[in-house]
């Protein structure tokens, strides 16, 4: 025969049940705080200034961008309006996850005449690269782009 539901095992599930809930919130928030990369500018308000200015200029120059992952190898293709390959200067990228920054790396790319390339290891999944490049008159070329990795 069954036991009665008194007051007290309701009040038992009750708590049981909210503190299932509390439980998960609190790991979940701690997940997300301890894996944010962190901002990407100190001031969006100030960065917001010369944002049109800045795309206007890189609008200019025409560029447009290709990139691709394979065999563990980064390429990335400049191309000017013609479909020429563009040697740019002080190329800089980060590759990284986009949830968290522990696997952020700063690979050393190598123009060799068409793409610039550059040797690392990703593992599959979807992974993002912030770069910044400068053309030879000092105008400065920056993107982000999405990388799926298959595996």
């Amino acid at each position: 025969m069954n036991a009665p539901l008194t007051g007290r095992k309701v009040l038992l599930i009750t708590v049981s049940a909210f503190a299932v809930i509390i439980g998960v919130n609190v790991v979940m928030a701690w997940k997300a705080i301890s894996t944010f990369p962190g901002l990407e500018v100190k001031n969006s308000y100030v960065a917001s200034q010369s944002f049109d200015a800045e795309r206007a200029a890189q609008d200019r120059l025409g560029w447009t961008l290709a990139h691709d992952y394979a065999d563990g190898a980064l390429k990335l293709s400049f191309r000017d309006r013609d479909g020429r390959p563009v040697e740019v200067e002080g190329l800089k990228a980060t590759v990284g996850r986009t949830t968290e920054a522990k696997d952020d790396r700063d690979p050393d790319f190598s123009f060799d005449g068409a793409d610039y390339v550059a040797t690392t290891d990703l593992a599959p999944g979807k992974w993002m690269v912030m770069l910044e490049a400068f053309a030879k008159d000092g105008t400065r070329f920056h993107q982000r782009l999405d990388l799926f990795v298959k595996g």
